[in-house]
């Protein structure tokens, strides 16, 4: 089944030629039956590549979901032309009267500052606070999972020695857990990051449970029992190529960046990276739809309140 977009979406050219079937809004009104609703609060300074990274996840599910795509009025993009934004996106002013069966959180280049020193914090926690009557289940991503974390439940993150960058291995805990059904023992996703949390930190909280961790990357896909949170502190929609733009990027600034770990073939920068996570992240973002979504959700949205009675 198809994701709903506005017709003229730049993504929905690249989704197509993947085969990835995009519903245009004028074909989905035709159709008798309710998408799943999600919303995407889109904080990467990239936000056409991120929007496209995660609508060909979305999109690779047999189930129809229709999508919003939410900016931050408190924060203007320098990256994204403003008239992509006008004519795609929302602010909460204009949504927060709507129910959602999903949200995602993306990740965001702020990880060096204080939660309370991002100039978007105070409407970011108006919006994680919106959702917990608002929104099924939540899927935060990166800066945005530990975001959710410390908003939720007070998990303070901690500062690496160096940016954590590559493709690492990861180890599941729960192997049969509904958000990890089909994986492997063990599995790649890539981290971009230079902050993560303390696996100590989560198992005090009970509410919350450890999915995966790795050994070098530490832990990376946490959830709230309750299947309506899910932390992923990695970056499993990141295309073959997005480690080595920011590389490269922070190269040509001057930074010295580490080269990432177990991503260029031989350490060298001047190979094609290949993609050995696209099947894991296929799979955990058709999972979440599948298990903590459709699956749960209740069919009129409005009964999400006799959840709060």
């Amino acid at each position: 089944m198809p994701i709903k977009v506005q017709s003229e979406l730049p993504a929905i050219k690249i989704l197509e030629s993947e085969n990835i079937f995009v519903m245009p809004n004028e074909r989905a009104m035709a159709q008798d039956i309710r998408p799943l609703k999600i919303v995407i609060l889109n904080l990467m300074p990239t936000k056409i590549e991120t929007e496209t990274q995660l609508l060909r996840l979305l999109g690779n599910s047999p189930l129809q979901v229709d999508i919003e795509l939410l900016q931050t009025a408190t924060h203007t993009s320098k990256n994204t032309p403003s008239e992509h934004l006008t004519t795609f996106y929302k602010t909460f002013d204009e949504i927060k009267d709507t129910r959602f069966d999903g949200m995602i959180i993306t990740g965001a280049p702020v990880e060096l500052l204080d939660f309370e020193d991002v100039d978007y914090w105070g409407e970011l926690c108006e919006i994680m606070q919106w959702a917990r009557k608002n929104v099924y289940s939540t899927f935060y991503i990166c800066w945005g999972a530990q975001a959710g974390l410390y908003y939720n439940h007070g998990v303070r993150k901690f500062q690496f020695k160096e940016k954590l960058s590559g493709v690492y291995n990861h180890k599941i805990l729960h192997p049969l857990h509904p958000l990890l059904r089909g994986f492997d023992d063990g599995f790649e996703i890539p981290h971009s990051r230079y902050t993560g949390v303390f696996k100590e930190d989560i198992e005090k909280d009970k509410d919350l449970e450890i999915l995966a961790i790795s050994e070098e990357a530490g832990v990376s896909i946490v959830c709230n029992k309750n299947g309506r949170e899910f932390y992923v502190l990695g970056h499993a929609e990141y295309d073959f190529d997005t480690l080595a733009k920011e590389y490269f990027r922070d190269r040509d600034k001057g930074i010295n960046p580490q080269i990432p770990r177990y991503y260029f073939p031989d350490d060298n920068p001047s190979k094609r990276p290949p993609m050995v996570w696209r099947s894991y992240a296929t799979l955990l973002f058709t999972n979440w739809l599948n298990y903590y979504v459709y699956q749960q959700t209740p069919y009129d949205l409005e009964d999400l309140k006799k959840l709060y009675e």
